[in-house]
């Protein structure tokens, strides 16, 4: 569902029709008044007054050079998909979609489905940055470039997030049902039918393994490199060079 156990409140704070301290406080009333679980009211409310705050401070900290951080030094293009939903990857296929008609998506598709991709894709933050303001209907620099830049591209070096939020296939599969609608198997790491999140995963942790295994944080995610054979290596590579080349680039989008 588009909206099911969403608040779609961010429109309205972000615009200034709702007070934040307010939305907060009256979330701890329905659990004072029994009628939230505290799991839930913890939740709201350390997203609001809490993450929220957070990367408003971020702004300002980092700004202006917060806009052309690019720690990973990645330059590809957006993919055309973007503007129109067309991919085989069905979690990506219906998220594209839903914010096209909608200008929405929750904070977790954005997260660990759009950023996941454009990141392990080596997409230019800059333009992942453009792509969200262009698009959602809740977005405003302050909130877009740190969130997007810093958190989900990791592109400022650290300072807003320990470590890159990359994952493969297999959290997707775990934390929705987009899978099982997909052409791609989840469980395949290379071959024709293999999610792209796959491959694509395994070639980030190829191509950055010295600078993540420096991270205490990302460290433990290389240690996977060790049951990969050369052929397995070589293999991941060459299909996650290949699938990048098929990619039509948006046709306004500058190399």
């Amino acid at each position: 569902s588009a909206v099911l156990f969403h608040s779609l409140l961010s429109p309205y704070m972000n615009i200034g029709l709702l007070d934040p301290l307010v939305m907060a406080r009256r979330a701890e009333q329905a659990y004072r008044d029994g009628l939230a679980p505290i799991a839930s009211v913890e939740g709201f409310v350390r997203q609001v007054v809490g993450w929220r705050e957070y990367i408003y401070w971020q702004y300002w900290q980092q700004m202006p050079g917060l806009l052309a951080a690019n720690s990973w030094q990645h330059t590809r293009s957006m993919p055309q998909f973007f503007w129109d939903g067309a991919t085989e990857m069905n979690c990506l296929h219906h998220v594209v979609d839903r914010v096209i008609a909608t200008g929405y998506s929750h904070h977790i598709e954005r997260l660990m489905v759009i950023c996941n991709f454009c990141l392990l894709a080596g997409i230019d933050p800059a333009a992942v940055n453009a792509w969200f303001l262009a698009f959602y209907v809740d977005a405003y620099e302050w909130v877009v470039a740190p969130n997007v830049i810093g958190m989900g591209l990791n592109a400022d070096g650290g300072q807003i997030a320990t470590k890159p939020y990359i994952a493969s296939a297999n959290y997707i599969n775990k934390m929705s049902d987009y899978c099982a609608g997909c052409r791609f198997n989840p469980k395949q790491r290379t071959g024709k039918e293999a999610c792209p999140y796959n491959f694509l995963y395994w070639n980030f942790l190829l191509e950055h393994e010295e600078t993540l295994r420096a991270n205490p944080r990302s460290g433990p995610a290389v240690l996977g490199l060790k049951h990969l054979s050369p052929a397995e290596r070589s293999a991941v590579r060459d299909q996650a060079t290949n699938f990048l080349a098929s990619l039509p680039a948006y046709k306004d989008s500058k190399e």
